[in-house]
């Protein structure tokens, strides 16, 4: 079954999500922990988060991704701003276990200026922190357009950070589709070739979900400008050659495309569409 939905704001609570996500035809959503610009979190609504599972469990909600907010950065040069980081993320993955068994996302972080090797040292520093044996929540390395200095890159950079991490069995990877494109990775035209990379470098067994977006960008630009799908540079045959791979089909999909409700609920019927 298609698991396809989109990103929501957390501000009214769990269970206003998950009516929101199936008014609009999905069946899974992505959600923000706090504001994506950093800041304290909202307290957790416990009689909210059991209404939520009970409301999950009768209109088949399936796996959903709560996203780190973009000032985690775990691998800056101010160790200020790199406590914040196991700050965010230590909170983060504690209030996740009120609704277990689902992903948390993240973006590697920015090395500025100390090497992609140091990036990914302190990454896994930060990782190797905050995962408990103990936790149902699989954190997720997303992969990244390579903007800056930008660690996750590469699937080669996603696996050292995952080879330096001691409970790695708590680790996947959400594959942006907008920013493997960016980074060099030619889902366009050699879809089946790039997954047979990341399966030699990574493993299918650790990709968990995918944000499916199109790109502004040309090909290999290193930037990350994400557009509704089919009006960028991937185009809808991408994500029908996506939507139809037996790797791919099973996975979470998550929309981060510049829209509004309405404009999520036409891309969520486009893929049911492109999946039968």
């Amino acid at each position: 079954m298609l698991q396809i939905g989109c990103h929501l704001s957390a501000s009214k609570g769990f269970l206003h999500m998950g009516k929101e996500i199936l008014s609009i035809g999905g069946n899974t959503f992505q959600f923000f922990t706090r504001n994506p610009r950093g800041g304290k979190a909202k307290d957790v609504d416990e009689k909210d988060v059991q209404a939520f599972l009970e409301f999950r469990q009768e209109n088949g909600i399936g796996t959903i991704l709560a996203h780190a907010p973009y000032t985690l950065n775990a691998c800056s040069a101010d160790e200020r701003v790199r406590e914040f980081a196991f700050e965010v993320m230590s909170d983060d993955l504690r209030r996740m276990e009120y609704i277990p068994g689902n992903l948390y996302n993240f973006h590697p972080g920015s090395h500025v200026s100390q090497g992609a090797e140091k990036g990914i040292e302190m990454i896994a520093g930060l990782l190797n922190r905050v995962l408990k044996e103990e936790q149902t929540t699989t954190v997720l390395l997303e992969t990244m357009a390579g903007k800056g200095s930008e660690v996750g890159r590469s699937f080669e950079e996603l696996r050292a950070i995952i080879d330096k991490v001691d409970l790695n069995s708590h680790l996947g990877v959400c594959l942006d589709t907008c920013h493997v494109y960016d980074a060099g990775y030619d889902i366009v035209s050699h879809l089946e070739e790039v997954l047979e990379e990341f399966d030699q470098v990574i493993g299918f067994g650790r990709l968990k979900a995918l944000h499916v977006n199109d790109s502004k960008n040309p090909f290999g630009s290193h930037k990350d400008r994400h557009e509704k799908i089919g009006e960028g540079t991937l185009g809808i045959q991408t994500f029908e050659a996506i939507v139809r791979h037996p790797v791919l089909r099973e996975l979470p999909m998550y929309l981060e495309t510049p829209n509004e409700l309405e404009g999520y609920r036409k891309e969520i019927e486009l893929f049911k569409k492109m999946y039968e």
